[in-house]
């Protein structure tokens, strides 16, 4: 039995879409727990709902369809949005120990995939077990990004540009040892993994935070729609690469 991919490769596309993605998980937990007034815990069980039933449509698919696995991506964006707060503010632990703590939890599943498998290969994925790991690692990453990205917000006082800056600062020298070193290229992916969303995060806030506080006061709904639709429009992109690309890799 032939097996086929289930997950994206990694190119340009790639990390522009998990920017915008990151993005509006942020805006989209925020319009959920802030502006809806659920709160974080009912936050988090809504967006928990949402993940596992997308999640399960993506495990059930025999190949990769650009449009389920991104919903899953979103879904792990929003999310862990909402677990990063309920854990730093229902919780009260604070940013920098929310942080650790998702960071213990993101190395604990590395450490079980590579144990498993002997390796941290993100493409191409074809075993459902291994596919696992994978969200499994995706959702922690983006859960410890959003906490870290309010760390160098809010407890270092950046500010949501200079946060930003520096998230991407910091994308733009991973992408450079990618290029110009022989530096492992999967850590090098799980290091930009993380910091993209922190960078998404710190953009999200950016766009809905009061003008008084450094943002453009766009509120949480616009600034949703707004990512819905640059992401709607990017999965068109990657559907019609996709379609193009297949019988090149089925010959």
């Amino acid at each position: 039995m032939k097996t086929v991919n289930k997950v994206a490769s990694v190119t340009l596309l790639f990390w522009l879409m998990k920017i915008v993605a990151t993005t509006l998980g942020e805006t989209l937990g925020d319009f959920i727990s802030m502006t809806l007034h659920l709160g974080y815990v009912a936050g988090s069980l809504i967006t928990l709902v949402f993940f596992v039933i997308i999640l399960s449509v993506q495990l059930g698919v025999k190949k990769y369809i650009p449009a389920v696995y991104w919903m899953v991506i979103i879904g792990t964006t929003t999310l862990g949005t909402e677990i990063s707060d309920c854990i730093d503010r229902t919780l009260k632990t604070g940013y920098l120990t929310g942080s650790l703590i998702l960071l213990s939890a993101l190395l604990l599943s590395l450490f079980l995939w590579y144990k498993k498998y002997g390796n941290l290969e993100v493409y191409p994925i074809f075993e459902k077990n291994k596919e696992l790991y994978y969200w499994t690692a995706i959702l922690f990453s983006n859960s410890l990004g959003t906490a870290f990205g309010d760390f160098l917000s809010d407890n270092l006082g950046l500010g949501y540009m200079t946060g930003a800056l520096i998230t991407g600062l910091i994308i733009l020298i991973v992408v450079l040892i990618h290029y110009f070193t022989k530096i492992n290229h999967v850590l090098l992916f799980w290091i930009a993994f993380v910091f993209t969303r922190p960078f998404g995060a710190t953009f999200g806030d950016l766009l809905t935070k009061p003008l008084a506080k450094g943002g453009l006061d766009m509120g949480t709904l616009n600034a949703s729609l707004i990512s819905l639709a640059l992401m709607v429009l990017m999965i068109i992109i990657s559907q019609r690469k996709h379609s193009r690309e297949l019988p090149l890799q089925n010959e």
